[in-house]
């Protein structure tokens, strides 16, 4: 009988940790929904051009004059 409330505790607990992961994760995406979409597509064309950017300016600068065309 004993073994019962053990098993009940963990499975409880159990619960408690879903819902508690559960939590975390609407928070987590109220956070990410918290921004506009003009925001969104401005972070993601900063974070495209600083991968992109240093890659491309390596290998085609010599070729296309990218550094010599500001001056």
């Amino acid at each position: 009988m004993r073994s019962w409330k053990w098993w009940k505790l963990v499975g409880l607990a159990g619960i408690v940790g879903v819902a508690a992961t559960g939590v975390v994760v609407a928070r987590a995406e109220r956070r990410r929904r918290a921004y506009t979409p003009e925001q969104i597509r401005s972070r993601l064309h900063e974070r495209y051009a600083e991968a992109v950017g240093p890659a491309s300016g390596s290998s085609g600068s010599g070729a296309t004059g990218g550094s010599g065309g500001s001056d």
